[in-house]
């Protein structure tokens, strides 16, 4: 690794002043396009937008867009696609809260409390169209076929999720499976359609979808760790939620590799109950640092990291580079 180019990455700050104006215009964009004929999805839409979130979608779409393409030729078409990828991530979060019958999302009741499932399976359908509204209006095939691709790549991932709730015979290949169809793959299509946009050559695009796709690895692998160590007011939703709602995860998978038998009850005394009333999340917590599901959770993340910056470094140093490079710091570091 080349520690002198790490050295001048940016700080978050800077990352987001390069793209502000591009970042202004895409909330802007996925405001009006918000907008439905039946009031019930119109205010689930502003509800969602008005709740925050990283916009690390979008962001990453519009910088290496930008990339690609420094003078910005590509600006109008990547704003498109980056209202379209982040309302693509609005319909997936409504239909998972359904699905693993939330309540909590970004430290307020979920959309399904408010409104309820009916409703909600709906409004995350016609986010999901009007995301491809926006995104036919470009004319492309290309952009149609990696979106519809994606979304059944989510969508399979959501039922391979389903299909896996309450058992404990998760192995480590189910659990990246997942991590790739539930995050990865939309992390690589919001690059390659940043680099399709700037009109860049097809090893670009490759490249830059490579580098995302490491990157989504990693950001979902700390997202795992971090429902294990995190604080509730910090994630936004209780600890622990995953075992909570039947899911076991990696650092749990690395954990029980290692358990007694006595151990391994206790974890299933959870998922066959769905709550930590006879055994405490202190005691899940424990097994995980004794049995280091946290550290190689840890490690794997990093070594996600590491390909993603050694990606990026094969590209031309500039402030967009750059800023790609410390977004996989901001990943592998954050802590919600």
């Amino acid at each position: 690794m080349n520690l002198g180019k790490l050295r001048q990455a940016l700080t978050a700050r800077e990352i987001f002043d390069l793209i502000q104006d591009d970042l202004e215009q895409v909330e802007k964009k996925i405001s009006v396009e918000s907008v439905a004929s039946v009031d019930a999805v119109t205010a689930i839409g502003q509800y969602l937008q008005s709740s925050g979130g990283k916009r690390l979608r979008p962001a990453l779409l519009l910088l290496s867009s930008r990339l690609a393409a420094p003078e910005g030729n590509a600006r109008s078409t990547a704003i498109q696609l980056g209202a379209v990828v982040e309302l693509i991530h609005a319909a997936t979060l409504v239909h998972d809260d359904v699905i693993d019958a939330a309540e909590t999302r970004r430290g307020r009741p979920s959309t399904n409390v408010k409104w309820g499932n009916h409703t909600c399976v709906l409004a995350g359908d016609w986010l999901y169209m009007q995301a491809f509204q926006i995104a036919l209006r470009e004319h492309s095939f290309p952009i149609l076929e990696l979106l519809i691709g994606l979304t059944q790549m989510m969508v399979e991932g959501e039922l391979l999720q389903l299909e896996r709730i309450g058992r404990i015979d998760v192995s480590e290949a189910d659990c990246m499976e997942l991590v790739d169809r539930k995050t990865a793959c939309l992390f690589s299509v919001c690059a390659r359609l940043g680099a399709l946009a700037a009109g860049a050559d097809q090893h670009t695009q490759e490249k830059l979808s490579e580098y995302a796709w490491n990157l989504g690895m990693a950001f979902q692998l700390i997202d795992d760790m971090l429902d294990f160590t995190s604080r509730e007011k910090v994630l936004g939703k209780p600890v622990g939620n995953d075992l909570r709602e039947g899911k076991v995860t990696l650092p749990l998978v690395y954990a029980l590799e290692r358990a007694a038998p006595a151990e391994r009850r206790l974890v299933e005394k959870i998922l066959d109950q769905r709550n930590y009333d006879e055994v405490p999340f202190a005691r899940i917590l424990a097994l995980l640092e004794q049995y280091r599901g946290i550290q190689r959770v840890k490690d794997r993340a990093q070594s996600f990291t590491d390909k993603a910056r050694q990606i990026m470094f094969e590209f031309p140093e500039s402030p967009y580079q750059r800023a790609l490079l410390t977004v996989t710091e901001l990943v592998t570091e954050r802590d919600h």
